[in-house]
């Protein structure tokens, strides 16, 4: 049987517009190990990193995929909260990770991931101030379909044993 993983997708927010260049995989992940050793010692944090792990990352909106065990992603989420910056290059930028969903598989957080972006795509189509913003976020909202998204054949749980 496969091992029983949650998916925690979340959104890097910061003022700063460099943090943007700094949202790597290394950079995320180690900020989030450090902040769950920071609140849970170092057994919560050996409990996040058997299975932890950024699955996916999307440094241009902002977008983070966290990968860990079902028995330790309330761990994983309470530490959250505490990640304040990334640091890259000797560079730190100051930040936080708000968590937009937890799911048991990837294409779940990618069907909540296009419904959420379809609601933020929507806010700003009634808050637009003119015509051709109107034109290019109705746009953007034609194009939220999970077909793009979906680049693999759909096994989200291919992944197993590559740790």
């Amino acid at each position: 049987a496969a091992l029983s993983r949650r998916y925690v997708l979340c959104e890097v927010v910061s003022e700063d517009p460099r943090c943007r260049q700094c949202i790597e995989d290394r950079a995320v992940g180690l900020a989030v190990r450090e902040a769950v050793g920071r609140v849970h010692g170092d057994y919560g944090l050996a409990c996040c990193s058997v299975s932890f792990t950024v699955k996916y990352l999307n440094a241009y909106t902002g977008t983070v995929l966290l990968r860990c065990r079902k028995d330790s992603y309330r761990l994983l989420c309470s530490a959250l909260p505490f990640v304040r910056q990334l640091e890259s290059r000797t560079q730190r930028y100051p930040c936080f990770l708000n968590t937009l969903h937890v799911g048991g598989t990837i294409r779940t957080c990618q069907k909540f991931l296009i419904q959420y972006n379809r609601r933020q795509l929507l806010m700003l189509l009634q808050n637009c101030t003119n015509e051709e913003e109107r034109r290019c976020i109705q746009k953007s909202l034609l194009s939220c379909s999970l077909a793009e998204e979906q680049s693999q054949s759909g096994d989200e749980e291919d992944d197993d044993g590559t740790e």
